[in-house]
C-alpha cells in the first residue's frame, strides 16, 4: 500500500473539491487539475483503504476513450500536460493520474445508457416490466442484452448519498428540451461506438454514465472521466450468459468480501467507516482494473 495515493496534498494550486475519487485543483479561472487518487468506494462509502495503481489507470482508460471518441463530441482536455502547473515536489502526486481540463459549467444530471439487464435495472423490471421507466419487451432475464440501448438519466448526488433515476421529462425541465434531446442523442451514440469496440477486445458494456457540461460558447462538451469499471459495468463476453451474474472487471471483489465482513462481531451495515480492507483484496480487484484498462487499450 505504499506506493498507493490515498489524497493528493498540492499547496500550489487552491483545492475546489474532493469526490469519492478525483481531488480537482483550481488553475487560473478556466482550467482545473483533476487527479485522480487510489480511493475506492463501495455501497456509496468511501473506503479507508486504497487501491494502488487504480488512479493511473483509470486516468489511461479514460484519456484512451477521450481520444477514441473525440470526433462525436468535443471533450474538456485541454492538451497540456498536468505536470506543467505544480511545483516540483508535486510532480510525483500528479504525473500518470491526471488531467489539466476545461473548466465547465456542469450540468446538474448523469446520462446512463444501458444496453444490458442488469443490477437495479433488473429488479425493477421484474417487479413492473420497466427500467427506470422505461417499457421493456416481456421475456428479458437477468444479463439480457436489450433490444437497443436505453438512456436513463439520474441526478448527481453528494458524496455518500445515492444517485437517483429521474424520468427523461424531469431531465428537460431541469436543463430544457433541446439540450435534453442532444445529451440523449450523444450519449447513445458514445455508447454505442464504446460497446462496439469493446466486443472486439472480448468484453461487454454492459451499461455506463456520462457526464457533460457547457464551455464558454455553450458547445455540449464530454466531462469528467469516462468509460472506466468506475462508471460502467464491463462483463467478460466469453463468460456471458443469459440468467447470471457475467465475470465483471470492477470493484466486485471488494463489494463481495464487504458482504460478508464484519464489525464488531456484526455484519458490515454498509455505512462508514468500512471494514479495513484485506490486502489481498485490494490486489484481487488492482488486478481487475488492469486486466480491463490492457485488453481495452492495447493496439489492435
Amino acid at each position: 500500500m505504499s506506493n498507493a495515493l490515498y489524497q493528493s496534498d498540492l499547496h500550489s494550486l487552491p483545492l475546489l473539491a474532493r469526490g469519492k475519487v478525483r481531488d480537482n485543483y483550481a488553475v487560473g479561472e478556466d482550467r482545473i487539475l483533476m487527479v485522480a487518487s487510489d480511493r475506492l468506494s463501495a455501497f456509496d462509502v468511501v473506503l479507508d483503504d486504497p487501491i494502488p495503481g487504480k488512479g493511473e489507470l483509470l486516468t489511461r482508460m479514460a484519456l484512451f476513450w477521450f481520444d477514441k471518441l473525440g470526433a462525436i463530441v468535443p471533450n474538456h482536455l485541454t492538451g497540456e500536460d498536468p505536470v506543467s502547473v505544480v511545483a516540483a515536489d508535486e510532480v510525483a502526486q500528479v504525473r500518470g493520474r491526471s488531467m489539466l481540463v476545461k473548466r465547465l459549467k456542469g450540468l446538474p444530471v448523469e446520462a446512463v445508457v444501458r444496453g444490458y439487464l442488469a443490477g437495479s435495472g433488473w429488479k425493477e423490471y421484474q417487479q413492473s416490466g420497466t427500467v427506470c421507466g422505461v417499457a421493456l419487451p416481456p421475456g428479458l432475464k437477468n444479463a439480457s442484452r436489450l433490444p437497443q440501448p436505453i438512456f436513463t438519466p439520474a441526478t448527481k448526488a453528494a458524496v455518500g448519498d445515492h444517485d437517483e433515476n429521474i424520468p427523461f421529462s424531469r431531465m428537460e425541465e431541469m436543463i430544457g428540451a433541446e439540450l435534453a434531446a442532444k445529451v440523449r442523442e450523444v450519449s447513445i451514440r458514445l455508447y454505442e461506438a464504446a460497446a462496439a469496440h469493446a466486443l472486439t477486445r472480448g468484453i461487454i458494456i454492459a451499461d455506463t454514465k456520462f457526464e457533460f457540461g457547457l464551455d464558454e460558447h455553450g458547445t455540449l462538451t464530454l466531462m469528467d472521466e469516462v468509460l472506466t469499471p468506475d462508471s460502467s459495468r464491463f462483463w467478460e463476453a466469453a463468460g456471458w450468459r443469459e440468467g447470471e451474474n457475467p465475470p465483471s472487471y470492477d470493484k466486485q471483489p471488494v463489494r463481495d468480501w464487504l458482504e460478508t465482513a464484519t464489525v464488531d462481531g456484526q455484519p458490515w451495515n454498509k455505512r462508514a467507516p468500512a471494514p479495513r480492507l484485506p490486502a489481498e483484496v485490494a490486489a484481487a480487484s488492482t488486478a481487475r482494473y488492469a486486466l480491463a484498462c490492457e485488453r481495452l487499450t492495447a493496439p489492435a
